[in-house]
């Protein structure tokens, strides 16, 4: 295989750059990817760049990480890779070969909701939750890095989350709560 074939993370896009990942791209052929995705060990044969959320909703029907926009600018793709917050909709799922991912139904159960997930039911910080991947997976990444920050460094880390339910005020305690409650 000569080495146009070889492409590293950094070769598909921002969202997993410098992560350090190889697949190998058979032009216009099925991969076989191995992913492990909220704990479980998952492979599939796919055309190693289609978008990671297509494997995630389509394949393993998982409904956490949404399509909002396809340009990662919304956040509702959102899920963690690596301890970073990406978008899975312009990921391509070959970069994530091995990866170890956390989507939205990761975190916990609805019988027993990950603290962050029930201090955004204690709080009613969800309206309509198409955000919610991006909002929590995002806030969650922060929190794991960054244990006490200030409400600025919460509102600059939701920066690249769209919400359009105005649920912002909320979202701030809910996420503040979780971060005081640790």
């Amino acid at each position: 295989m000569g080495d146009s074939a070889r492409k590293t993370a950094g070769d598909a896009d921002w969202a997993t750059e410098s992560m350090g990942l190889v697949y190998e791209e058979v032009e216009g052929e099925m991969a076989t990817i191995t992913l492990t995705v909220n704990g479980a060990s998952h492979t599939v044969q796919v055309d190693p760049t289609t978008p990671l959320l297509y494997v995630l909703s389509d394949d393993l029907n998982l409904r956490g990480p949404k399509f909002g926009c396809g340009l990662a600018q919304c956040g509702a793709c959102t899920v963690i890779a690596h301890g970073r917050a990406i978008r899975s909709c312009v990921t391509q799922v070959g970069t994530m070969h091995g990866a170890e991912l956390t989507t939205l139904e990761g975190l916990g159960t609805l019988e027993q909701p990950h603290p962050l997930q029930q201090a955004f039911i204690d709080e009613q910080a969800a309206q309509c939750g198409f955000c919610l991947s991006g909002v929590i997976l995002t806030a969650k990444v922060l929190l794991d890095q960054q244990p006490h920050p200030t409400e600025a460094q919460i509102q600059e880390a939701l920066t690249s989350v769209l919400c359009r339910c105005f649920a912002h005020t909320r979202m701030l305690r809910a996420i503040t709560r979780y971060a005081q409650g640790r």
